[in-house]
């Protein structure tokens, strides 16, 4: 039993939620469950979304809440983030989108540039990224998207970010947008499933190396002074 399972059981969804809040709040649970299993529907739209990538030839990686999972540090996402080259994103949306002839299988358009999708049948969404765009508040940096076949590793079958390139991306959207901060949370929580150590500074841009380290520092200190067991 999962721990997302422990929590539902354990009746501490308040009975006075609204009737659909809490339905949402059930589904999310049990999407979670699905999650730590393997078995979500973000996961099955991942392994046909990397066939249909792979079948064309066309480079991508897995950045965002499902690269953490596959590096080691397992947290609820619904999200699909992708990041293509320019030319991928086009032939995405000429190829790809859509539901196909007999319409049992596709990707629907949820915002007007296709960049943002809903698979079917899963209805999982996929957001796509553009190589040589910039993590966080979008403004020019030293870190930016980088082009697929870079910063690849290959994980259960599919693409995805470098366990260095994941943790660039997303201390530098921590860094710059505000309502990111989840993004260095996520990096506290590589180091410690993953004892990273200051060594592993140098293998990161130096636009990132002091916010890593500071919050490798902070990991430490947590350690030392033992407020909670985790």
């Amino acid at each position: 039993m999962s721990r997302y399972a422990r929590v539902s059981r354990a009746g501490l969804i308040m009975s006075s939620l609204p009737a659909q809040h809490a339905r949402s709040f059930y589904e999310t649970l049990e999407e979670a469950d699905r999650l730590s299993n393997g078995k979500a529907r973000v996961l099955m739209a991942r392994n046909r979304l990397n066939a249909d990538l792979r079948s064309r030839n066309i480079d991508y990686i897995i950045i965002g809440g499902i690269a953490l999972r596959a590096h080691g540090y397992l947290r609820y996402t619904d999200n699909l983030d992708i990041v293509l080259t320019t030319e991928g994103m086009d032939r995405f949306r000429k190829e790809l989108l859509g539901r196909g002839g007999l319409g049992m299988f596709g990707y629907d358009a949820i915002s007007q540039d296709g960049r943002a999708v809903s698979s079917y049948p899963e209805q999982a969404i996929v957001k796509f990224k553009i190589a040589g765009e910039y993590p966080g508040d979008g403004q020019p940096k030293q870190v930016s998207f980088p082009e697929p076949f870079v910063s690849s590793i290959e994980i259960e079958g599919a693409s995805f970010a470098t366990l260095e390139k994941l943790i660039e991306l997303k201390l530098a959207s921590g860094m710059t947008a505000p309502d990111r901060l989840k993004d260095l949370a996520d990096v506290q929580e590589l180091i410690k499933v993953r004892s990273l150590s200051s060594e592993f500074a140098e293998r990161l841009n130096p636009y990132v190396r002091d916010k890593y380290l500071e919050l490798l520092n902070a990991v430490k200190r947590g350690k030392e002074e033992n407020h909670f067991e985790e």
